[in-house]
């Protein structure tokens, strides 16, 4: 049997807008309209996932799925001390702990997660929790955080994690997950087609 696994980066709030550690902001007004003009043009999943933030759930809403879980597995990333911060604010304060989170998988930031530990957690679930299903069943969706759609994509590769920061991963869009036994193919960083399309992201070339 073929698994199918459809990851939705969420649309833009004013977080992503300022390179901050997610802070809990909702989507903005483009953001938002941007999801909903897309509702529908998802195929109709065999289940909906999300990342447990408040940008994935309001863009899973707006996309008109439901009910839609959160796996542990696929939660944000843990930032620690650094959660509210802007990516700017941090480098100035701390440019060697920057330096060393870009470069080391192994190294925590903020006293948080390291991106080996969450690279580790999203390889368990597409391993162990996305389900077997035929194609004319529908994928799973899952809308996620960028790094956690960065994680699935290097467990898919077979990367080493140091790959990690070398997949660039725009809001709304989609990247696919198809495989069996244990071996992935990827369709890259498709954008969220409008309501109406065929039934899956068009594909911009």
């Amino acid at each position: 049997m073929n698994r199918r696994v459809l990851f939705v980066a969420p649309a833009v709030n004013a977080a992503l807008r300022q390179a901050r550690f997610d802070d809990g902001a909702s989507l903005d007004a483009s953001g938002r309209a941007a999801a909903e003009a897309a509702a529908g043009a998802l195929p109709v999943p065999v289940r909906a996932v999300v990342s447990d933030s408040r940008r994935c759930r309001e863009t899973a809403e707006a996309l008109g799925l439901g009910p839609v879980t959160a796996p542990a597995e696929l939660a944000p990333p843990d930032r620690g001390t650094w959660h509210g911060r802007t990516l700017a604010e941090v480098s100035e304060t701390e440019p060697e702990a920057v330096a060393r989170w870009l470069g080391d998988p192994e190294f925590a930031p903020g006293g948080g997660e390291s991106v080996l530990d969450v690279c580790a957690r999203v390889a368990r679930w597409l391993d162990t929790a996305a389900p077997d299903a035929a194609p004319d069943d529908g994928p799973v969706v899952a809308v996620v955080e960028p790094d956690v759609v960065r994680a699935a994509v290097v467990h898919a590769l077979g990367a080493p994690a140091s790959a990690f920061w070398r997949c660039d991963v725009a809001p709304s869009t989609v990247t696919e997950l198809s495989g069996r036994g244990g071996r992935w193919n990827v369709q890259l960083g498709k954008p969220l087609g409008p309501a109406g399309s065929t039934g899956r992201a068009q594909r911009a070339d």
